[in-house]
């Protein structure tokens, strides 16, 4: 197991933690927060992106690509995302004592439980649900949404969470680079993990 605290930025001289927004948040409680981003996170990327998504649909009825019964097995592939996301949010909120949200990030550096297969297990989810909404609406529309929130989720990782996690973890999370893969997951290693 692989944890670290987070370096809290001091000023100079005067060894407090630098307070500011991130203060003001934690006097909400987690549990509340974390409700108030999954509802309006996962209500953007699942139902009004997907939604607008679809109007392509409508609006060009030749661009759409009906599958037929083979819908179907788009519910299984979206709900067996949504309950990872779900476990993997819980994971790295519990275990982080933190929101999974890049202003209000965990505390503490997590790589157990999914995190030592996969470095990006949310982002992974989010990106199998809307693709299992493009097989359950056979829709050509939530389909390019969900090709195009591949190389965005990547961009996302690779030049914002990355550098914040270096720079927050240091070593700790460079040792993790090298040894859990970005977006395949792979069996972890024998030893500490």
């Amino acid at each position: 197991m692989v944890t670290g605290e987070a370096r809290p930025r001091e000023p100079e001289g005067t060894g407090h933690a630098v307070n500011g927004p991130h203060a003001l948040l934690e006097r909400i409680p987690l549990a509340i927060r974390m409700g108030f981003y999954s509802f309006f996170f996962l209500g953007l990327v699942l139902v009004a992106l997907p939604w607008l998504c679809y109007r392509l649909d409508v609006a060009l009825p030749a661009w759409h690509m009906e599958i037929g019964w083979w819908r179907l097995a788009g519910v299984p592939v979206f709900l067996g995302f949504l309950a990872a996301y779900v476990y993997c949010s819980y994971e790295l909120t519990s275990r982080g004592r933190g929101a999974y949200v890049e202003f209000d990030p965990p505390s503490k550096f997590v790589a157990e439980g999914p995190y030592r297969w996969v470095r990006n297990p949310v982002a992974a989810c989010v990106v199998g649900m809307v693709l299992g909404e493009a097989v359950a609406f056979s829709s050509t529309g939530i389909f390019l949404l969900f090709l195009s929130g591949i190389p965005l989720a990547h961009l996302q990782v690779v030049f914002i969470e990355e550098p914040r996690l270096r720079k927050r973890f240091g070593p700790t999370y460079e040792e993790y680079l090298h040894r859990v893969p970005r977006w395949i997951p792979r069996r972890p290693g024998k030893g500490p993990a």
